[in-house]
């Protein structure tokens, strides 16, 4: 039987949907990894009849969360390992995107598609490739490409991640400078920092924001190397809203007080967002990824988690 197994019968797909849902919100039993793996087995084997519906929920669900994690970062605590996450990833994003333009001249990858996949793993993923494609006029099809590159990437580390960083004895803030700075998107970042500890995740979170900012000399960059004139800067919202929750959780005492149950519902709203991100996933999305993209994609990925995992352990 061809894959989705209930293409058929769509009441049955929004049943076990909803229920995975409430199972995912009224509970304390799933984690980040077992969320995404939830979802990953609806979208690919079950079928997912709410496909749109879904994808906006992901996108909306994960700024929600981001923005609730804001409630639980001290800025004062992070200032002390802020400077040197900040060297580590101005560093890593002029290598990252150095090693993308090579390993595409290698592989011989249509130069907007190579760009789009350094720029999503040099950044922060989806987003990155969703400022940058418009600027540099890219294809629907080399968009969809390296965003499913990036996402299949993304789903991997999630669950890689805490196994390595326990494996080399990684503290809280090793980890989450390395997060970071190695994994593509948002989502998974707080994610696999949510499964290692509190600590990594206040950190990672902060960082991988204050990554997010260099979208903006990205997209100028972009436009000068391929010529266009079209430079939109989309500074997500969510990225400003999640600094002055940090700002009003470390200098108004009475939102500290309430910061506790915010911070608890915004990782229920992560959770819901790897769900939704998973379920998008589908059998077309995958076959639509050729050998090479996929190759620089996954080389590069390496590179850069090696040899930022050697930096925070040895720097």
């Amino acid at each position: 039987m061809p894959l989705p197994l209930l293409n058929n019968y769509p009441l049955l797909q929004k049943i076990l949907i909803a229920g995975l849902v409430l199972a995912i919100v009224s509970t304390a039993y799933i984690s980040a990894p077992l969320a995404l793996f939830l979802g990953l087995v609806m979208g690919l084997i079950v079928g997912n009849p709410w496909q749109k519906h879904t994808s906006v929920a992901s996108k909306y669900a994960l700024q929600i969360a981001v923005v609730g994690l804001g409630f639980g970062i001290d800025l004062h605590q992070v200032s002390a390992t802020g400077l040197s996450g900040i060297i580590y990833t101005a560093i890593s994003l002029t290598i990252t995107l150095g090693l993308a333009y090579i390993l595409g001249k290698v592989f011989n990858i249509q130069a907007k598609l190579s760009h789009l996949i350094g720029v999503g793993t040099a950044i922060c993923g989806g987003s990155a490739i969703a400022a940058v494609a418009p600027t540099i006029k890219a294809e629907p099809a080399e968009i969809s490409v390296s965003l499913a590159i990036v996402f299949i990437l993304n789903a991997l580390a999630l669950f890689v991640f805490p196994i390595v960083g326990d494996w080399f004895n990684l503290t809280q803030s090793q980890f989450g400078v390395w997060a970071a700075i190695a994994i593509h998107d948002t989502s998974s970042v707080v994610g696999a920092a949510s499964k290692y500890g509190a600590k990594a995740l206040e950190i990672a979170t902060t960082l991988k924001l204050t990554r997010a900012l260099w979208i903006i000399p990205t997209v100028l960059v972009s436009a000068f190397l391929f010529k266009s004139k079209e430079t939109k800067l989309n500074l997500p919202l969510f990225i400003p809203l999640f600094l002055l929750a940090s700002v009003l959780y470390t200098f108004v005492p009475i939102v500290a007080t309430a910061a506790p149950a915010i911070v608890i519902v915004a990782k229920k709203f992560l959770l819901l967002s790897l769900f939704f991100i998973g379920i998008n996933l589908n059998l077309k999305t995958i076959k639509s990824i050729s050998a090479r993209p996929f190759l620089q994609g996954a080389i590069l990925w390496v590179l850069v988690a090696s040899g930022s995992l050697f930096a925070v352990i040895f720097f």
